[in-house]
């Protein structure tokens, strides 16, 4: 059974950092590419970053550019989202997602795990 587990949200003031991690288990992890989403309240749920199964290969969405880092420790299973700068607008549910394969998506139904999400609420 696989199974994604994010952890690490919460509640900070504009300007602060977050960092988010996911756990895996039940799947080949590095045959998988790994994907961070978040979806704010009444909106649909958008892509935030992706890394790639074997090269690492990292796409930011452009509002996160610059502040957001995704990384991946194949030994352990897991992906990281570290946040920095965050402004009041990040705030949502983050979602992890796995993928099978190694090129870059972007979309939602691109992706064949998801994990149940973590609250990040961002205030001003």
């Amino acid at each position: 059974q696989v199974q994604l587990v994010e952890s690490g949200g919460g509640l900070v003031q504009a300007g602060g950092s977050l960092r988010l991690s996911c756990a895996t288990s039940g799947l080949t992890f590095t045959r998988y590419s790994m994907g961070w989403f978040r979806q704010a309240p009444g909106k649909e749920r958008e892509f935030v970053a992706t890394i790639s199964e074997i090269a690492g290969r990292t796409y930011y969405a452009d509002s996160v550019k610059g502040r957001f880092t995704i990384s991946r420790d194949n030994a352990k299973n897991t992906v990281t989202l570290q946040m920095n700068s965050l402004k009041p607008e990040d705030t949502a549910v983050y979602y992890c997602a796995a993928r099978w394969g190694d090129s870059v998506r972007t979309s939602v139904g691109y992706y064949n795990y998801w994990g149940q999400g973590t609250q990040v609420t961002v205030s001003s």
